[in-house]
């Protein structure tokens, strides 16, 4: 399968932009860690930034809610940030000091949900504004990525705890533990299979687990690609960034794999998503937004 890359520069240099989400509103969306900023990026590859009005905040993760807006996590300023389509941001200090929120995605009950890698949590942030957490049962997890499910539950990743974790609306927490020892699950996502597709930055490996907790793993054709984050893509197939070696990778349902080398040699891919214009966005710490077309 070909693919045409588009490098699109951010205005303001070295940003190191992170997170990465399709808008509600045509356009794309990401973070920029070093920038302090969230960046809004069209489809035609016009740029605008957004200050966020906590210094050194570390943006992160960023997702779009059902109502249009856009939540995002500062893992240094341990807050959630909130955004209009507008620019207009609204900031959410979380109850216990450093929590270090870092996954973030709206759940089917509204709520928004996020994890805390240093508070060894999963949040809740109801629509009334009140923040609710659960304690992760594995010391030390360091919950990571969180996603919808099919199954109406979220499902996260624990980075230390090499566990997939899922926790249902009452706040149960179950864990299913993977096959590869410290392989380092990063980003999670749904597929359109049903199954949750998850990377694995330290096994080098994608894996796939059903909501009935049946895992699979498939190792990359790279060595030391250390896969990060992961996003369906329209075609059926999933689509992750590679860190490690430079490319964005994409894996059938059936477990083949095809990587994509990025134009640009030390981009750092991180965040990954699917724009409506069908194609791949991927968000590179070398301060360029890259559009991949099939």
């Amino acid at each position: 399968m070909n693919a045409k890359m588009t490098e699109y520069s951010i205005p303001t240099p070295d940003t190191a932009p992170y997170g990465l989400t399709a808008g509600r509103d045509g356009a794309l969306w990401f973070t920029e860690q070093k920038g302090n900023r969230i960046g809004r990026i069209t489809i035609e590859g016009i740029c605008t930034e957004y200050d966020i009005q906590t210094e050194d905040a570390g943006a992160s993760v960023i997702t779009a809610a059902a109502d249009g807006s856009l939540w995002f996590t500062q893992y240094k300023a341990n807050k959630l940030g909130r955004m209009t389509p507008a620019g207009e941001i609204s900031e959410y200090v979380l109850p216990v000091a450093g929590a270090a929120p870092f996954g973030i995605a709206e759940g089917p009950d509204s709520s928004i949900w996020f994890t805390e890698m240093m508070g060894n949590r999963i949040g809740r942030l109801l629509m009334t504004g009140e923040i609710i957490h659960y304690d992760v049962p594995t010391p030390g997890a360091f919950p990571s990525f969180i996603a919808a499910g099919p199954d109406g539950a979220m499902w996260f990743t624990e980075n230390q705890g090499n566990k997939i974790g899922k926790i249902t609306m009452d706040g149960h927490i179950s864990e299913f533990a993977l096959p590869t020892p410290q392989a380092g699950p990063v980003g999670i996502a749904k597929g359109g299979d049903d199954a949750l597709w998850f990377v694995e930055i330290m096994g080098n490996q994608i894996g796939r687990i059903t909501t009935d907790g049946e895992i699979t793993e498939y190792r990359l054709p790279t060595v030391g690609a250390k896969p990060h984050a992961i996003t369906a893509g329209m075609d059926g197939a999933m689509w992750f960034t590679e860190w490690g070696s430079n490319q964005i990778g994409r894996i059938t349902a059936t477990g083949d794999i095809t990587e994509y080398p990025l134009p640009t040699a030390h981009a750092e891919p991180h965040g990954i998503a699917v724009g409506p214009d069908r194609a791949v966005w991927v968000a590179c710490e070398c301060n360029v937004i890259v559009r991949l077309g099939i």
